[in-house]
């Protein structure tokens, strides 16, 4: 998903706000009208503060409905009359449930000029607004080509041949055709995609086998590319079936955690690691002075892990080992560290696969091994999720030499943004074996929803009072 989409799409909320509240105001300015053209005289007279209040309450509902209407799908392409439409039938429905809350809170007014006019000035004001925004948009699309899609189309029939020159004369569809390859080859797409960039991936050719078509998926899935094929066969219950121009053509959906679920997602994530953030502040101020009275050396320490899209960061922790085994470029003894933990991973690690934990672990501070067993060391990570590089919930932050040891399917991790907690947390903590934490991550990035981030962090409130096994 490009950033101008989410932009565009994201602006349109209050835009469309905007446009409604000017619609009830101006329908309140032009209540003379019917009296100044000599069709009825104005009953009723109310305040302006009163009446803007309403409109306050009222607009945020219009708002809901054209939310539920489909009317913020995150889609460049989108067809303009069929978007007028909704507007007018989603404004409709919100017009019925304002006369109905009318009739059963009648202290409010009874203005039916006022009901009727603000009705066609929404209808008008939010399809102007909606028309300009899809024509500033279209126009840095097609003119500057910014939120434009590079596309690898695969096949060799006529159907492809189709669809290119389709794409080629229409460039408000926004794509930019960036190769053409015949196989479904993952080391051809592989080329492609380090040589010119892909984000979206077409295959037009039924005769490409299952298994072709199975590895594609998991490499798009693993890249952060978008899959289309010009339907033959059914091969996920996770499609989204849709139209270029008159073809049919189905999307394979990887995540919900994209367009709005991304933005969904991350607005939870602000408020909700800066309220506990504000909460547990008394917390880690005592644990940082503990640290400090215990042993020597800085309170927090930064470990570098990977994160979404393979990018480096670092992981914020409170201290809970000596300072001389720390793992972090701030030590000046970290090389003599790194040895000693390879030692240590070699003769008490409890776990398989490339993922490693070290039991009894005689690097720990008395405070250190007390905070570890409550996972009161990562509270500092809540920074980390207010600077954007890490979730509330995800799969774990793991090293770098951990991630190299992953088999090429693992790299699904890494396609979304790593979280303090997640399902394997929720599960096991640590005491899982990778191949199931790593089944459990997959099933969040493919089920995700916004309830189910505040279960499992509900959840983890429960799981942290449970003693890992692998732990001392």
């Amino acid at each position: 998903m490009k950033k101008s989409e989410l932009f565009f799409s994201a602006i349109q909320v209050p835009v469309d706000f905007v446009m409604i509240v000017l619609a009830g105001v101006s329908a309140f300015v032009i209540r003379d009208v019917p009296q100044i053209i000599a069709l009825q005289p104005k009953l009723y007279n109310f305040s302006f503060d009163i009446y803007l209040r309403i409109i306050l309450i009222v607009a945020p509902i219009f708002i809901l409905i054209y939310a539920l209407e489909g009317l913020y799908a995150i889609r460049v392409t989108r067809k303009f009359r069929h978007e007028a439409f909704k507007i007018f039938s989603a404004t409709s429905l919100g017009l019925v449930i304002l006369i109905v809350t009318i009739f059963l809170k009648r202290e409010w007014f009874s203005s039916r000029f006022i009901i009727l006019a603000s009705w066609a000035l929404i209808v008008f004001y939010v399809t102007v607004a909606r028309f300009i925004l899809q024509k500033i948009q279209k126009f840095l699309l097609v003119k500057k080509g910014i939120g434009t899609h590079r596309l690898l189309l695969i096949g060799h029939n006529g159907k492809i041949d189709k669809i290119r020159q389709m794409i080629k004369r229409n460039l408000s569809l926004g794509f930019k055709i960036v190769a053409q390859i015949e196989s479904g080859s993952v080391r051809m797409i592989k080329e492609i995609k380090q040589e010119k960039g892909v984000d979206d991936i077409i295959l037009c050719d039924s005769t490409i086998t299952d298994m072709e078509q199975e590895k594609i998926i998991d490499f798009c899935s693993i890249n952060n590319i978008t899959y289309k094929y010009i339907p033959n066969t059914l091969q996920t219950a996770q499609i989204e079936l849709g139209m270029l121009e008159s073809e049919p053509i189905i999307e394979v959906k990887h995540t919900p955690l994209d367009g709005w679920g991304r933005i969904m997602k991350r607005t939870f994530d602000i408020f909700a690691s800066i309220l506990l953030a504000i909460i547990v502040s008394p917390l880690m101020l005592l644990v940082a002075i503990f640290i400090k009275m215990e042993s020597k050396g800085p309170v927090i320490y930064k470990n570098e892990r990977v994160g979404s899209d393979g990018k480096k960061f670092f992981v914020f922790k409170f201290r809970y080992m000596k300072w001389e085994h720390s793992i972090t470029r701030e030590n000046p003894n970290v090389e003599e560290a790194l040895i000693y933990e390879k030692k240590l991973i070699e003769e008490r690690s409890v776990r398989k696969g490339p993922l490693y934990k070290i039991k009894n672990d005689p690097r720990k501070t008395r405070v250190g091994a007390f905070i570890e067993r409550y996972s009161i060391d990562e509270l500092p990570q809540l920074f980390n999720v207010i600077r954007g590089n890490m979730s509330m919930v995800g799969p774990r932050p793991h090293q770098e030499r951990e991630v190299e040891k992953y088999s090429e399917y693992h790299r699904r991790l890494l396609t979304i943004k790593p979280g303090i907690t997640g399902m394997a947390q929720i599960s096991g903590r640590s005491d899982l074996p990778f191949e199931d934490e790593y089944k459990l991550d997959v099933y969040y990035i493919e089920n995700w929803s916004l309830g189910l981030d505040i279960l499992i962090c509900f959840r983890t409130i429960g799981a942290l009072l449970n003693k890992r096994k692998n732990i001392s």
